[in-house]
């Protein structure tokens, strides 16, 4: 191919668009060039694809391919005219500190002169004899930030002790004794240690996400509980409501009938008034008549048969007294409060079995544990005393003093619920005990030692503390509810058929991992039935 023409100038190989020197030149069907990058990004940015110089409009926007024509003479030009027709350097390459206007790329560094050449500018460095000595390098951006600025030495080196760069001169000076090796040797290091940081990043971002759902099913959860506790709520602010309001008409109805008892009598007296009243004006009415007789014989046979007056009340102590209401308001709000006490404690009680309820756990017997007497169900729900000691295989976890049994499962946080059937049963102990109890010898039921229990003899219901706390004695007693907060160190008893509470320890200690235990006593004739692990009925 011939030579470029030497009088081109920069203008002849420049995009109208961008104003600069082509790079990827095309061709549209009008025949005029643009780099591919502007004619696109100018199309895209109009409503019908036409020509920036023409305006010619194309129905469909034309396929551009690269003019290599002109792409060829472009790069003869770039040859022969050197700097001024380079292409402007691409963002990851290193531009030539010597180029005037367009700068193109640098293809080697030097260390001595901090300068970065294109092929260009380099040109002395390979024909000069005192520049042929310098060190030139693959091509370096901000050659000054490589360099030492102690001992203006390129950075070859690194200090393990101060974790910098240093040059050679570096560890006879300021980082002498220390350790150093090749920023390559580092590098690898380095690399390896980022190439571990990157593997752990994504089990990082998976634990995240992880929690992240876990915090959101926490906030939906709350949304539910919180939902329920509110609809429980109202159920009980309702039926005390209703409440207050029986105690109104109640006290209404009082006062109506105080009122009721007072007009009756004034209405009877008033009408036993009325009818003196008429008698006496009836015998006021035959004296007058009489007294205007002039016939002797007349007035004297009529006279003898007037009749006596008739007897009349003496009405001078007879009064009516406006009922009297001191003290009815008083009665009623007592007997409100008696009610709403008896009423709250109910509904509250309610409230709360419902609440506990929910942390429903499935709990069976472990016969390792059970002492020789006792006789498990083959479902592990029931134990009861058969009455003889069995011969049983030695175990360090079975009891051997008490007749106790323990669960299979036991529970080192969170909260969990359990009922138990005592119906029939004269005598019994339940509740729950940490793993490491004494299982073989004797020992007082307490928190101290590792038992939180409630017990039933024919001397009441006790639970077990340093100071045993006396119960009231709960009729027909069928069912015990057992609740557990690990983490809030709180164990509580219910009435499960009652729907009542009946005692809560609080501020316990856990440490250990509790396990339910029940002790169905001795066989002795009533007591003979077994207690029972029931499943839950939940009423809404």
């Amino acid at each position: 191919m011939a030579c470029a023409n030497t009088s081109w100038s920069e203008e002849n190989f420049s995009c109208s668009i961008c104003l600069d020197v082509f790079k990827s030149p095309v061709t549209t069907a009008c025949g005029h060039n643009f780099c591919r990058t502007c004619i696109t990004k100018f199309w895209d940015e109009q409503v019908q694809d036409k020509c920036p110089v023409c305006n010619k409009l194309f129905n469909t926007r034309p396929d551009l391919q690269v003019n290599t024509f002109l792409s060829e003479l472009l790069a003869q030009f770039r040859t022969s005219v050197g700097v001024k027709g380079q292409p402007c350097v691409e963002p990851a390459e290193v531009p030539c500190d010597v180029c005037i206007g367009t700068q193109q790329k640098a293809v080697k560094s030097c260390l001595m002169c901090f300068t970065s050449y294109c092929q260009t500018h380099l040109e002395p460095h390979q024909r000069v004899a005192g520049l042929k000595k310098h060190r030139l390098v693959e091509p370096m951006d901000r050659l000054e930030d490589r360099m030492c600025k102690k001992h203006d030495r390129l950075l070859e080196l690194f200090c393990q002790t101060e974790q910098v760069c240093v040059c050679l001169l570096c560890p006879v000076t300021d980082h002498k004794s220390h350790p150093v090796v090749p920023l390559k040797e580092e590098y690898k290091v380095k690399t390896a240690q980022l190439g571990k940081r990157r593997a752990e990043v994504p089990q990082k971002i998976q634990e995240r996400k992880q929690k992240i759902k876990e915090i959101k099913d926490t906030v939906e959860l709350s949304n539910k509980d919180a939902d329920r506790e509110i609809a429980q709520g109202g159920q009980v602010f309702t039926a005390l409501i209703g409440c207050v309001e029986k105690g109104r008409d109640e006290f209404n109805q009082t006062v109506k009938e105080k009122l009721k008892s007072t007009v009756k009598r004034s209405e009877d007296l008033i009408k036993e008034l009325e009818q003196e009243i008429e008698d006496l004006t009836n015998r006021s009415s035959e004296v007058k008549r009489l007294s205007h007789t002039e016939d002797h014989l007349s007035f004297l046979q009529t006279f003898r048969s007037l009749k006596d007056p008739p007897p009349t009340r003496d009405w001078t102590t007879v009064e009516v007294r406006p009922p009297s209401y001191e003290g009815t308001l008083r009665r009623s709000l007592d007997q409100l409060e008696e009610t709403l006490n008896m009423e709250t404690k109910k509904l509250r009680d309610d409230a709360e079995l419902k609440r506990v309820q929910k942390y429903e756990v499935d709990v069976t017997l472990d016969p390792d544990t059970a002492h020789p007497q006792l006789i498990l169900s083959e479902d592990g729900k029931q134990a009861h005393d058969g009455g003889l000691v069995k011969a049983l295989p030695h175990n360090p976890k079975r009891f051997k003093e008490y007749i106790c049994v323990l669960t299979r499962q036991s529970f080192s946080s969170g909260r969990f619920y359990f009922e138990v059937q005592v119906k029939y049963k004269t005598n019994w102990l339940l509740g729950v005990a940490r793993e490491s109890i004494d299982r073989k010898g004797r020992i007082e039921w307490t928190p101290e030692t590792g038992y939180w229990t409630l017990w039933f003899d024919k001397d009441g219901l006790v639970f077990g503390d340093n100071t045993y706390v006396d119960l009231p004695l709960r009729a027909e007693l069928q069912k015990v509810g057992v609740f557990v907060d690990y983490d809030e160190g709180l164990v509580s008893f219910y009435d499960v058929e009652a729907r009542v509470h009946i005692y809560s320890a609080t501020g316990c200690t856990f440490t250990e991992p509790l396990y339910p235990i029940l002790d169905p006593c001795s066989y002795a004739g009533a007591n003979s039935g077994a207690l029972i692990i029931s499943p839950v009925n939940q009423t809404d």
